[in-house]
């Protein structure tokens, strides 16, 4: 199965699809613990318009329990089984930090997208095995790991500059690894090593990062910074992740990713309709 990465067009906003493949992810409804449950959440996501397929075999919810690199190859494997048995087309990205996981998806399955929560910090072999196979690289901004990035949240000097420093520093080490530029797709880290003032600080104040000539992922769907001020629970969250996901697309991102496809599908639409030159 070659997955069609190289027919991904960014002049317009796409909707990625949360595919979890865990059996603790934050949101309960999106967890998927059998292949009929992952081939019924492929299915759905695509009929409702998503353009990209998120599997993800290691929950990064803050505070996730550590999974072995056999079990995230299990649970990686199987969604990627899901989406071959749909043959759709649709652009496959998978949720990794590990490059074993890489070179297994790649030898069995062909190309895809990495979407990297560390940019490569928690795997030094990354990088290269990237590189080499020439893959759409998507690098998150991240402190620690998912047990101890919500202690890790001050910024001397303000968490946008600092995010902006950051991916000034990422992607010169992702170019010299060998990642091609136009490969390059970045990812402010919303929720993770942030207070819920410096997600929203970061989500307004999105224009610098994309100043950067890179293009911008945005993942708020359903997080903490939107129930929680609202005093409800992520299942009562949709209407905020979508006046959020608008936010991100106002201020240059490309890709949603989100957990709700076929309304976010409308956000993005309009927003491609009525910024179109």
């Amino acid at each position: 199965m070659m997955l069609a990465t190289r027919s991904l067009r960014l002049s317009e906003a796409q909707v990625m699809a949360i595919i979890n493949l865990t059996p603790d992810s934050f949101f309960a409804s999106s967890r998927n613990l059998t292949i009929e449950d992952v081939r019924g959440s492929v299915e759905s996501a695509i009929s409702q318009g998503a353009t990209i397929l998120d599997l993800g075999g290691y929950s990064s919810r803050p505070g996730a329990d550590e999974v072995s690199l056999e079990e995230e190859w299990r649970r990686v494997r199987m969604g990627l089984e899901a989406v071959r048995d749909a043959e759709q087309g649709v652009v496959v990205s998978i949720d990794t930090f590990r490059s074993e996981i890489v070179r297994r998806a790649y030898a069995e399955f062909g190309e895809f997208i990495v979407n990297d929560i560390s940019a490569g910090e928690l795997d030094s072999d990354m990088l290269r095995v990237v590189a080499e196979r020439n893959l759409l690289y998507v690098a998150m901004h991240m402190r620690g790991n998912p047990t101890t990035m919500q202690s890790m949240t001050h910024y001397e000097r303000g968490v946008v500059q600092e995010v902006v420093d950051y991916f000034k520093t990422r992607t010169e080490a992702l170019i010299l690894a060998g990642i091609d530029p136009k490969n390059i797709i970045l990812d402010p880290g919303i929720g993770f090593a942030k207070s819920p003032e410096q997600n929203y600080e970061l989500l307004t104040h999105l224009e610098p990062l994309a100043e950067l000539g890179f293009e911008l992922l945005v993942g708020v769907s359903r997080k903490s910074m939107i129930y929680r001020p609202l005093g409800v629970g992520p299942e009562e969250s949709l209407p905020g992740s979508l006046a959020f996901a608008w936010e991100a697309l106002r201020g240059g991102a490309k890709i949603i990713r989100v957990h709700d496809v076929a309304p976010t599908r409308q956000i993005v639409d309009l927003y491609n309709h009525y910024n179109r030159p």
